[in-house]
C-alpha cells in the first residue's frame, strides 16, 4: 500500500509487457482463433423430398445451422407463392434456430438464343424477389456451358454481363447473387475468373463447388487463390470425410482468409438414414475446424 508512483508505473509496465509476450508465445505455439464460418445444408438430394417443417426439424436435430433451399423440390418455395404464403415461410424460419440462407436455382446465362437468355434473367429476378420476401439472403445461379458454334470469350462475356445486371438488381433487395462453379467447361476456374471480371459488380459472388476440376492445371491451391477474392456467403461441399477431394486444405484456406460464410453440405450419396448421416457430417465438420 506504501508503493510510490514511479514503482507502481514500472511494475504495471512490466506486467503489460509480460501479457503481450505471453500472447505472442501462445500464438507461436499454434493457438488458434475460432473460425467464423458455419455448417449448413443444401436440399439438393438429401432433402429433396422433405417439406419445410421436416427440413427444420432434421436440421435442428443434427445441429446444422442453416439451409439453402433448392427450388423445384418438395418444399415448394417458388415464385408462384402468394404474399401470405411467403410470409408464412419467413415466419417459420424466424421461429426456428435454422437460418434460411437463400434459394438454389438452375437459372443460367450461356444461351446463344437471346430470348432464352432474357427469359432466364427475368426468372432470376423473380427468385430474387422471392428470396427477399421469405427471409433469404441470396440466390444461387449457374454459368452453365460453352457452345461449339460460339467463341468461348463471347459466352463468358455474356454470362458476366447477365451477372452484372442481376447483381445490381439483387442489391436493391438486399440479396447476394451467387454463381455456382458449375458446368462441364464453365466450372474450370480460369473461365470462372474471366466471367467474374466481366461481371464486375461487388454483389456478384461465386459459390465454390468442390469439383474435381479444382485440381486441374497447377492444382488446388493455385485455383483456389485464383478466385478466392470473389467468394460469396456460400460454399458447397460433398461428404467432408471423402478422400477424393482435399477438404482439409479447403477448410484450412477458409480459416486463413477469415471466411465468414456458410459451408453447405450438398451430399451426392444416398444413405438409407439421411438424418444419421447429417449428424455424422456435423461431427466431421467440428473435428476439422
Amino acid at each position: 500500500m506504501g508503493i510510490d508512483r514511479k514503482t507502481f508505473l514500472k511494475e504495471v509496465s512490466m506486467l503489460a509487457g509480460a501479457t503481450m509476450i505471453s500472447s505472442d508465445i501462445l500464438a507461436g505455439l499454434g493457438a488458434q482463433k475460432k473460425n467464423s464460418f458455419q455448417l449448413g445444408f443444401v436440399t439438393y438430394l438429401w432433402g429433396k423430398d422433405w417439406d419445410l417443417p421436416t427440413i427444420i426439424k432434421n436440421l435442428t436435430h443434427t445441429n446444422i445451422d442453416g439451409v439453402e433451399l433448392r427450388v423445384e423440390h418438395a418444399h415448394g418455395v417458388m415464385p408462384e407463392l402468394g404474399v401470405s404464403q411467403r410470409q408464412d415461410v419467413k415466419k417459420m424460419f424466424a421461429a426456428s434456430p435454422v437460418k434460411l440462407i437463400g434459394l438454389g436455382t438452375n437459372q443460367q446465362y450461356d444461351y446463344p438464343d437471346q430470348e432464352k437468355l432474357k427469359a432466364s434473367i427475368e426468372r432470376t429476378k423473380e427468385f430474387i424477389r422471392l428470396s427477399a420476401d421469405v427471409g433469404g439472403t441470396g440466390v444461387k445461379v449457374k454459368p452453365n456451358a460453352l457452345h461449339k458454334d460460339v467463341p468461348v470469350e463471347k459466352t463468358l462475356a455474356q454470362i458476366g454481363a447477365a451477372l452484372n445486371e442481376l447483381a445490381k438488381y439483387a442489391a436493391d433487395y438486399g440479396q447476394q447473387l451467387r454463381l455456382e462453379v458449375h458446368g462441364e467447361q464453365t466450372q474450370e476456374l480460369p473461365n470462372i475468373k474471366k466471367i467474374m471480371e466481366y461481371a464486375d459488380h461487388p454483389n456478384a459472388k461465386i459459390c465454390w463447388n468442390c469439383n474435381a476440376q479444382d485440381l486441374n492445371g497447377q492444382g488446388f491451391q493455385y485455383n483456389f487463390d485464383l478466385v478466392k477474392q470473389y467468394f460469396g456467403d456460400t460454399i458447397h461441399v460433398r461428404e467432408l470425410d471423402r478422400t477424393d477431394y482435399p477438404y482439409k486444405e479447403l477448410i484450412s484456406n477458409l480459416g486463413k482468409m477469415n471466411y465468414k460464410g456458410w459451408v453447405l453440405l450438398e451430399c451426392h450419396t444416398n444413405p438409407e438414414d439421411k438424418v444419421k448421416s447429417m449428424a455424422e457430417q456435423r461431427k466431421v465438420f467440428d473435428s476439422m475446424i
